[in-house]
């Protein structure tokens, strides 16, 4: 159980506190673009089908940051997370398939969106960009939503951190699952078990950088029923061939389960 909440900081945008250090020389974003069409139908499938023919999809050009490849009309949004800010490291190897309605939209994506171009720019160390995004949540640039909502990370594979910020290691596997907004909370607040093998599980660790209650970006986490899962893996079976024959990393682990 320990495992699996560790992996749910990662889809939860984890934070954690980097000692900083003038020392570190900006390193290179080494990230490969990967094809347009794999990446949107990747990002798209973070969805449920019913949302995606409207939803917006960011692309990402590791040169630049995230763009529009598809201009969507209900308000979500979709993408694949590359840099995971809270780490504070640059790799070339994570891909997270990311959705958000529209309140997650312009609250939480506008973090991503500007660790990857901090990356993209050569301008920064990871832990200058961690501490840029922490400074700018504590000046209230980046708020947390102020309605309820939801984002999805419903896509067949995902490779993700498997510990807690400080563990670099990560792994490909599977885990649909719903997060529901629940900033600057507590398991005591609402009573979760975050020994529950089912959930929901309450995450909000952005409490660990900027002190408890008050971490912008909290959720509780769902994990997809069995029979849900089973047709997101049935619908996704040649997506994820595509997948392990563009990278290796789509390979690794590929069919563990963790819910």
């Amino acid at each position: 159980m320990n495992h699996l909440r560790s992996i749910l900081l990662f889809c939860a945008c984890s934070i954690f506190l980097a000692i900083r250090t003038s020392a570190q020389k900006p390193a290179s974003p080494e990230l490969d673009k990967m094809p347009a069409d794999l990446e949107t139908e990747l990002a798209l499938k973070a969805l449920p089908p019913q949302l995606r023919d409207a939803a917006t999809v960011y692309l990402l050009d590791p040169a630049k940051g995230y763009y529009v490849g598809h201009k969507g009309s209900n308000g979500f949004i979709c993408f694949i997370a590359r840099t995971n800010w809270e780490w504070a490291e640059y790799r070339k190897d994570v891909f997270a398939p990311i959705a958000y309605d529209p309140e997650g939209a312009k609250k939480i994506f506008p973090m991503y969106r500007d660790a990857a171009a901090m990356r993209a720019s050569g301008k920064f160390t990871p832990v200058q960009m961690k501490d840029t995004i922490v400074e700018r949540i504590r000046k209230g640039i980046y708020k947390a939503p102020a309605t309820g909502g939801i984002s999805y990370m419903l896509a067949p594979v995902m490779r993700v951190y498997t510990g807690k910020p400080g563990d670099n290691n990560v792994m490909t596997m599977n885990m649909p699952h719903y997060m529901f907004y629940a900033p600057y909370i507590t398991d005591s607040d609402v009573g979760t078990n975050p020994n529950s093998q089912k959930g929901p599980w309450l995450v909000n660790s952005g409490n660990s950088v900027l002190g408890e209650r008050k971490g912008p970006e909290g959720y509780f986490i769902m994990p997809a029923d069995a029979a849900t899962t089973a047709k997101i893996m049935a619908d996704g079976k040649s997506l994820l061939k595509r997948l392990a024959d563009y990278s290796a990393y789509f390979r690794e682990d590929a069919h563990a389960m963790h819910h």
